[in-house]
């Protein structure tokens, strides 16, 4: 059982998937880093037709991306997508990182 802001659930809470860093490595490509020490490339221009993304097909605002509380986002927030989404489509380096 675990408490979230005064409400009881059942059951173990799932981890959360945290990103500590990004940096654009490619024409749309991000390396990520996870909490977990994993890391990986993500390529994100299959996305890049989806409304919610066509403002990252300029590849300076692509650039632009930040994390904000481990979320990378684009545009002062307007654009962001969910770190679980990256870990379970990101390439993972074959090797764990040491950090």
């Amino acid at each position: 059982m675990y408490i979230i802001d005064g409400i009881a659930y059942a059951g173990e809470r799932e981890a959360v998937t945290e990103i500590v860093s990004v940096r654009v490595t490619g024409e749309y490509e991000l390396y990520i880093r996870f909490r977990t020490g994993e890391s990986g490339v993500f390529d994100f221009s299959p996305l890049l037709n989806d409304p919610a993304f066509l403002p990252l097909k300029n590849t300076d605002v692509f650039r632009g991306v930040y994390l904000d509380d481990g979320i990378p986002c684009w545009n002062d927030g307007e654009i962001d997508i969910s770190p679980d989404y990256l870990y379970q489509h990101a390439v993972l380096d074959k090797i764990r990182d040491a950090s």
